[in-house]
C-alpha cells in the first residue's frame, strides 16, 4: 500500500512519455485507416452508380433496336405490295391495248378512259407505298443512329466504373497494410509483477 493516499493511476492513461506519443500514433493511423476505407467505399458506389447508368442505357439500346427492326419490317411488307398494283396495272394496260387495237383510231370509250383512271390510281398507290416505306426506313435508320450514341456513353460509365472499382481495392489494400502495421508495431502491455522493489523495506515476517 503506497503511503499518503495518492490517487490511483489510470490504467487508460498511457504510462511514459513514449507510450503516449505511441497511443497517439496509433491514433492517427486509426483515423487515416477509417478515411481510407471511406474512399474506398465512395469509389465502390461510384462504380455502382455506373454500372446503374450502364445498365439503364443497356435497356434502352435493346428497345431502340427492337424498334428499329419492327420499323424495317414494316417498310419491308410495304414494299411487298407494289409488284401486286404492278401486276394490275399492266393488265389494265393489256386491255387498255385491246380495247384501242379493236376500235382502231375511233374515239375513247368510258371502259378505256375508266382504266386509265384506274391506272393512275394503282400508280399513286404504288408510289405512296414507297413514300411509307422510306419513311419507317429512315425512322429504323434514326434509331439505329441513337443505339450508336448510346454504346459510346456505355463504353464511357464502364470504363469510369473499372477506375472506380481500381481505386477502390488499391484504397483497401493501404488500408490493409496500414492496420497491419499499427497491430505489429502496438507495444506490450507493461507487466505486473508482486516482486518488491529495491527501495521497498523488507517482508515482514509472519
Amino acid at each position: 500500500m503506497s503511503a499518503g493516499g495518492a490517487p490511483p493511476k489510470d490504467p487508460q492513461a498511457p504510462a511514459t512519455p513514449v507510450a503516449a506519443r505511441q497511443s497517439r500514433w496509433r491514433g492517427e493511423q486509426y483515423a487515416d485507416i477509417t478515411k481510407l476505407r471511406e474512399h474506398a467505399a465512395r469509389q465502390d458506389q461510384a462504380a455502382t452508380r455506373a454500372q446503374q447508368r450502364v445498365s439503364r442505357l443497356n435497356t434502352k439500346i435493346e428497345k431502340l433496336r427492337h424498334q428499329a427492326t419492327l420499323l424495317r419490317e414494316k417498310a419491308q411488307r410495304t414494299l411487298a405490295e407494289i409488284p401486286e398494283l404492278e401486276q394490275k396495272i399492266k393488265q389494265h394496260q393489256r386491255d387498255i391495248d385491246a380495247n384501242t387495237s379493236k376500235r382502231g383510231t375511233g374515239p375513247l370509250t368510258s371502259d378505256v378512259t375508266s382504266l386509265h383512271y384506274n391506272i393512275r390510281k394503282l400508280q399513286q398507290k404504288v408510289v405512296d407505298r414507297q413514300h411509307k416505306a422510306r419513311q419507317l426506313e429512315l425512322k429504323a435508320a434514326m434509331r439505329t443512329q441513337k443505339t450508336s450514341e448510346l454504346k459510346v456513353r456505355v463504353d464511357r460509365f464502364n470504363e469510369a466504373a473499372r477506375v472506380a472499382e481500381q481505386e477502390a481495392v488499391q484504397l483497401r489494400q493501404r488500408a490493409d497494410r496500414l492496420q497491419l502495421v499499427s497491430e505489429q508495431d502496438t507495444p506490450a502491455a507493461p507487466a505486473t509483477g508482486t516482486a518488491a522493489s529495491p527501495t521497498d523495506g523488507p517482508a515482514h515476517a509472519p
